[in-house]
């Protein structure tokens, strides 16, 4: 299980890395990656699975991945379409969206680089980088019902 698990993170750095051609498929592609990888160490802080150094370090990266360039994938004339859910807040504050996803990209490269290998190490960097989905999810993104 943990093979399947540390490799399906792991195709979630390559395709999140891919160069994209459809910016609402892409995007909703990235954020799936994101949220994917999310819920691996959202496993880990709830105590549903045992810390595991390289399943962080997969899951950090393919967050800063998916972050790097991410706005892009938000075009003018793609604010509707492909069941998005991105708010058309987006666009008129792409300023402040551009801000948010700087500090996301910032706050996971951060978790990458800091390598953690213990259970203390890894929340003290997840917590900055869960922030980034929590705040950028209430600002900008259309709720679910």
């Amino acid at each position: 299980m943990k093979k399947l698990f540390i490799g399906t993170l792991a195709a979630c750095v390559l395709t999140s890395s891919a160069v994209y051609a459809d910016a609402i498929s892409d995007r909703k592609a990235a954020m799936k990656n994101v949220g994917m990888a999310m819920g691996a160490v959202v496993k880990i802080v709830k105590g549903e699975a045992d810390f595991d150094p390289v399943v962080a370090s997969l899951a950090f990266a393919t967050m800063n991945n998916a972050a790097i360039g991410i706005v892009s994938l938000f075009p003018a004339g793609t604010e509707t379409g492909g069941e998005t859910t991105a708010s058309p807040k987006i666009w008129s504050d792409m300023d402040g969206f551009s801000s948010a996803m700087a500090k996301f990209q910032a706050d996971a490269a951060a978790a990458v680089a800091a390598k953690p290998a213990d259970m203390g190490a890894f929340k003290a960097v997840f917590g900055r980088v869960a922030s980034n989905c929590k705040a950028c999810h209430e600002s900008y993104r259309i709720a679910k019902d």
